[in-house]
């Protein structure tokens, strides 16, 4: 069972990240619920949480986005239902269908896509939703808000006698229009609508020519507003008969709300339902805000913080366009308490508020800005002493305060605990309440708790040097500039610079050097040695930074040489193969020349023919045997070579064949006729026609009538 005490929240700035999450809600019960969160009280329910917010997250980013769930309350229609003899309104009922529906839809999705949101159709499964709802209310009342004609008999039947009183009224004016008009009675604008009834503008001196009622007149007095007589009967009819349409309309809506209300338990949890997705929407949204992940949820006792950034800080200064510091921070059976050190203003609260904070919103189903890699457990009590906590209503001041906090640490601290408390042991006398907070700082130990404090105390520095499963840390403070650097670096405690920060905020040196010896001179010596070693090994981390950067380039610089060694090693050898190569070719030509020489001046054959056969056979005794398997693969290859060009070759014979085949089968080309002068001819691929005039030499003179060409002989045909 998790206990996280309302305080504790306070503390760690929860309200106000709630406060942020709410924004992202889209509806009003959804920031309303947002806003009440608490840490998950079972363990079991927080991993579950975590991954359905993931999965939304997921969701912004993909082609299968959830759909909107967007929805008005019904918190009022629900407590109507609850009460005996209540009705329900029309726009109840629609707000009712909207919440139906959109619940059916979003059930629908989870189940369809069920493979990527697994947890959150498993959430989704605990809904069990009805049709009945929703078709009740879509037979009676239609998408505009408007009672339907078919939903009884009675009301079918009272409009349809509406209608027609309607067009009666309708025609029955128009008569009196068209009777008054001409003579002049009528205002310009002729007609006018007083309380939904159509009336005639008579100017006011022919007004008792006008039979029928008078319903007003114009703030001028000069014209009154009469409806005539003709139409005041059927216009009281249509009175009744709206009356007893609005009765009967009250009617269907009363028989409707006792249809639906025995579902008022079943429309709560649907509303329920879409408040959850509303809250699941607002924390994936707020994840987005600040790149905030899934870190790995671990069953032991391990908390592994890589890049941590406070949430509030994070989105301040990114609003500022700011540069937020990430800590990294990691708490473990062997390092179970951290004691952090240094100059104020150097970040220690932060650090410590940032651990927190992170581990509240991690226990209320909330997305973290850490690095993926970190890991986390779960703790069962998170116990916070921050700030000033002087109370004035009860007459305590911050010491009392801190010391019956203590006290509740001393009653609730365990194996299962994670307390943060900054500025440990402040509030009295340095060495009486620094030795009471080491006191407690080894109760704590004992008792296997995990925690970080800020301190400036030199016995607690001390001691978490002496314990082994504690451990020292310090901010990081630039000696020479005293500014701070916002870096934890753990192993070593951390110097407060008290005098060096008086003596940059312009305290005198002379009194700097009066409060020096004020002090035990052993303090000095011991802060200063504190000092000097942080300043000692900060040399020496950038000493290794620096080695560590000269390794890596010496390391590349060396593969690359390797590389060049190895590409200029290939060449020579390659370069020494073609010298042998052209060195054993000089050799054989000038044998062959000195044989050639010999046979010119000799003119023996024979000789000249078993000289080169010697020859041939000592180079070829040179040559190197190719090994039986090698010739029998290279057959096997030459072969298969052989094979797939005869394939080719019996391919290319058979479409010759398959062509010489279709001309024969073509129709014989038609016979030349010889063309003479005066012949009527056309070109074969034309369609003008024109006679010979002359022919020469293979061309002949064609006259069109209008025109005349020189066309070759083998281009015309007979016409």
């Amino acid at each position: 069972m998790v206990r996280i005490h309302p305080k504790t929240l306070e503390d760690l700035e929860f309200p106000s990240v709630l406060g942020q999450i709410a924004s992202f809600a889209i509806t009003d019960p959804g920031k309303r619920a947002v806003s009440k969160i608490q840490p998950f009280k079972k363990v079991s329910d927080i991993s579950p949480e975590l991954h359905r917010v993931k999965e939304f997250t997921a969701s912004f980013n993909s082609d299968n986005r959830i759909p909107n769930h967007g929805f008005e309350a019904l918190d009022k229609e629900l407590h109507l239902l609850t009460i005996e003899n209540s009705v329900l309104e029309i726009a109840s009922f629609r707000r009712i269908v909207s919440v139906c529906e959109t619940t059916k839809d979003l059930l629908r999705f989870f189940q369809k896509y069920e493979e990527f949101y697994r947890y959150l159709q498993e959430f989704s499964e605990q809904i069990t939703y009805t049709a009945a709802i929703a078709t009740a209310i879509h037979e009676k009342i239609d998408r505009y808000g408007e009672v339907k004609n078919t939903a009884s008999e009675e009301l079918a039947a009272i409009r349809k006698r509406l209608q027609h009183v309607k067009s009666q009224i309708n025609a029955s004016f128009g008569r009196a229009l068209s009777n008054y008009a001409p003579r002049d009675y009528l205002d310009d604008i002729r007609e006018s609508v007083m309380d939904n009834r159509r009336v005639l503008a008579v100017k006011a001196m022919h007004r008792r020519k006008v039979k029928g009622a008078v319903l007003g007149q114009s703030k001028t007095g000069s014209i009154v507003y009469v409806e005539p007589q003709e139409t005041l009967e059927f216009a009281n009819e249509l009175s009744h008969l709206e009356y007893e349409e609005q009765e009967e309309i009250k009617r269907i809506l009363k028989a409707l709300t006792e249809h639906v209300r025995p579902y008022d338990s079943l429309l709560r949890s649907y509303q329920d339902y879409l408040i959850r997705i509303d809250i699941f929407h607002a924390k994936a949204k707020y994840a987005l805000e600040m790149d905030a992940v899934l870190p790995m949820l671990t069953d032991r006792k391990r908390l592994f913080l890589e890049n941590a950034y406070h949430p509030l800080l994070l989105l301040a200064n990114k609003k500022r366009k700011e540069t937020t510091y990430p800590q990294t921070i990691e708490l473990e059976p062997e390092k179970r308490i951290i004691v952090i050190s240094g100059p104020n203003a150097g970040g220690k609260s932060i650090t410590l508020k940032t651990v927190g904070l992170l581990q509240v919103m991690l226990q209320s189903g909330m997305l973290i800005p850490v690095e993926p890699q970190s890991e986390c457990c779960f703790f069962e009590r998170i116990l916070t002493d921050i700030g000033d906590n002087q109370s004035i209503e009860n007459h305590l001041s911050t010491y009392s305060y801190r010391l019956k906090k203590m006290n509740q640490f001393l009653k609730k601290c365990n194996s299962e605990s994670l307390f943060l408390i900054d500025e440990f042991g402040t509030g009295s006398d340095p060495e009486l309440g620094g030795a009471l907070a080491e006191i407690f700082l080894e109760v704590f130990y004992e008792r296997e708790a995990f925690g970080i404090i800020t301190t400036h105390y030199t016995n607690l520095k001390l001691l978490a040097n002496e314990l082994p499963y504690a451990v020292n840390a310090n901010m990081q403070f630039d000696r020479k500039s005293l500014l701070p650097l916002y870096q934890l670096q753990l192993g070593e405690a951390g110097s407060s610079f008290t005098f060096e920060v008086a003596q940059k905020n312009g305290i005198p040196y002379s009194l700097i050097n009066k409060a020096k010896k004020k002090i035990e001179r052993g303090k000095v010596r011991f802060d200063k040695t504190i000092a000097n070693l942080q300043k000692e090994r900060s040399k020496v981390r950038e000493t290794a930074a620096s080695l560590q950067t000269s390794e890596k380039k010496a390391q590349q610089e060396y593969k690359q040489l390797e590389e060049i060694n190895t590409r200029i090693q290939e060449k020579l050898e390659s370069y020494q193969e073609l010298y042998d190569s052209n060195q054993k070719m000089i050799s054989l030509g000038r044998k062959v020349d000195s044989l050639a020489e010999s046979y010119f001046n000799n003119k023996r054959k024979r000789q000249l023919l078993d000289e080169l056969f010697k020859l041939v056979m000592t180079e070829n005794s040179k040559r190197k045997k190719v090994p039986r398997k090698q010739k029998q693969q290279q057959k096997a290859k030459t072969k298969a070579v052989e094979q797939e060009v005869e394939k080719k070759v019996d391919v290319i014979r058979k479409e010759k064949k398959k062509k010489k085949e279709e001309a024969k089968k073509a129709p014989p080309p038609k016979p030349k006729v010889a063309l003479k002068v005066g012949d009527r001819v056309r070109m074969i691929d034309g369609r003008a026609i024109g006679t010979i005039d002359t022919i020469e030499k293979k061309k002949a003179i064609v006259n069109y009538g209008q025109f005349t060409a020189d066309v070759r002989l083998e281009e015309l045909e007979k016409v």
